[in-house]
C-alpha cells in the first residue's frame, strides 16, 4: 500500500498542508481513548484498497467489509496518538470509534492507519482509507481543488507560538516580538505559510525552519535550536504540559491565534450515504451533549427519553436511522460505547490541562458547537 500511496502523494502533496499536526505528549487513555508521541511509521498494517470513491456505494462497501479504515496521525497528542501497546487514543481516534459504532454497532471495528500530513489526502483519494480524522483544517482549496468533502467541525483551533520565558517572552507577547528568531514549524502543514504571513503583516523578519516530525521540533526547542515553535494552540499546550523541562518555563502567545483552524473529518467526494453516516455520528454526540445524555446514563435516557428528539436519536419511535441504512439504535450504541461530545473532549483535553474553552462550548453556552435537529 505504501508504494501506491507514495505515487499519489506526488500529485496531492501541494494540497496536503494543514495546521495542527504537532501536539502534546501522551495522555492516559480513558474508557475509549487517550493520546501518544509522533511516530514515523503507521501504527497498523497496510489495509486493503477500499476502491475508488466515485462509483458504487462506500457505505455499503464498508458495511460488507466489516470494519472502518480510519486515517489518523498516530503522533498527535490529544487527537490521535499511538501508545506503546499499539492502542490509538485521542479525540480523532474516538471519533473513528464513534463512526464504527454507528455503522457496525461496535466501536472496536476500526482499523487505524497512521499517515503523515503529506500522505493523508492521497491515501483518501486512492481509496486506502474510508475517512480521515487527522486534525485536518477545513479550507477552500481542500474542499474544492483536492476533490474531497468535509464533515462537521469537531474542534475549533487556532495557530499560536510558543517560546521560553527566559528569552523574554510572555503570554502577552505578540508576533512582532519574534523578530530575528529561529522559528520551527512542521513541514507539509499550513503553519508554515500562516507564520510567514503573520510575520510579514507585523513587519517582522524571522528565520523559518521546518521538520517532518514534531518530536524533532520539540527536541530542538528544548535544546535551544529553535527560539520559537508554532502549531495549533491545543498542540502547543499539550507539549508544554508533557515535555516542559523542570528548568524551563514555556509560554504560549498571542492570546488571539494568528489563524482559524476548524478541524473536521474528511471523506471521498460524492458519497452522500457514507457522508450522512459520518456527519450524523458527529451530530449525535453533540445533541447528546446538549441534552445531558452520557455514556453513563444513556440506558436510562433511552428507557425514558427527556423529549421526542432524544427518543428518535436513541432508536425509539419515529427513529430515522433505519432510513439511513443504519441500525435503529446506531447512535445509542455510539454514545454508550464512546460517549457524547463533552465526554470525548474532556477525556483528552483535561489530562493536558485544557478545557473546551469558549469556541468549543455548546451553542447554549455561547460557543460554536451546534448540530441540526434530529427530526
Amino acid at each position: 500500500m505504501r508504494r501506491a500511496l507514495l505515487a499519489v502523494v506526488a500529485v496531492a502533496a501541494l494540497f496536503a498542508s494543514a495546521c495542527g499536526d504537532p501536539d502534546p505528549q501522551p495522555v492516559a487513555p480513558g474508557s475509549a481513548g487517550g493520546s501518544a508521541p509522533e511516530a514515523a511509521e503507521p501504527a497498523t498494517t497496510a489495509p486493503e484498497v477500499v476502491t475508488d470513491g466515485e462509483d458504487g456505494d462506500l457505505l455499503q462497501r464498508v458495511q460488507q467489509r466489516g470494519r472502518l479504515v480510519c486515517g489518523v496521525s498516530g503522533t498527535r497528542v490529544i487527537f490521535s496518538e499511538t501508545l506503546p501497546d499499539g492502542t490509538v487514543v485521542g479525540v480523532d481516534a474516538d471519533y473513528c470509534r464513534v463512526v464504527a459504532a454507528v455503522v457496525f454497532g461496535d466501536s472496536d471495528a476500526v482499523e487505524f492507519v497512521s499517515l503523515t500530513a503529506a500522505e493523508r489526502f492521497a491515501a483518501l483519494q486512492a481509496g486506502h482509507i474510508d475517512v480521515l480524522f487527522r486534525s485536518t483544517t477545513w479550507t477552500q482549496s481542500r474542499d474544492t481543488e483536492v476533490g474531497l468533502d468535509f464533515g462537521p467541525v469537531i474542534y475549533y483551533d487556532g495557530q499560536q507560538l510558543m517560546a521560553r520565558a527566559a528569552d523574554g517572552f510572555s503570554a502577552s507577547s505578540q508576533v512582532a516580538d519574534i523578530a530575528g528568531a529561529e522559528v520551527c514549524a512542521l513541514a507539509g502543514t499550513t503553519t508554515e505559510q500562516n507564520v510567514s504571513d503573520a510575520a510579514d503583516a507585523a513587519g517582522t523578519e524571522i528565520s523559518l525552519s521546518t521538520f517532518e516530525d514534531f518530536d524533532q521540533i520539540v527536541e530542538n526547542f528544548i535544546g535551544g535550536g529553535c527560539d520559537v515553535i508554532t502549531a495549533d494552540g491545543s498542540s502547543l499546550a499539550g507539549r508544554k504540559a508533557k515535555q516542559q523541562p523542570d528548568d524551563q518555563e514555556w509560554v504560549i502567545f498571542p492570546a488571539i491565534p494568528i489563524s482559524k483552524e476548524p478541524l473536521a473529518p474528511v471523506y471521498p467526494q460524492n458519497q452522500s450515504r457514507f457522508a450522512d453516516a459520518v456527519n450524523w455520528a458527529v451530530y449525535a454526540t453533540i445533541i447528546a451533549d446538549e441534552k445531558g445524555i452520557t455514556s453513563g446514563n444513556v440506558v436510562e435516557m433511552a428507557a425514558s427519553p427527556p423529549d421526542a428528539e432524544a427518543r428518535r436519536l436513541l432508536g425509539g419511535e419515529d427513529e430515522l436511522q433505519t432510513a439511513m441504512g443504519l441500525a435503529p439504535d446506531a447512535f445509542y450504541r455510539a454514545i454508550s460505547q464512546v460517549g457524547n461530545y463533552g465526554e470525548i473532549l474532556a477525556r483528552h483535553l483535561e489530562p493536558a490541562g485544557l478545557t473546551r474553552g469558549s469556541l468549543n462550548a455548546s451553542w447554549r453556552d455561547g460557543g460554536l458547537i451546534y448540530a441540526p435537529p434530529a427530526r
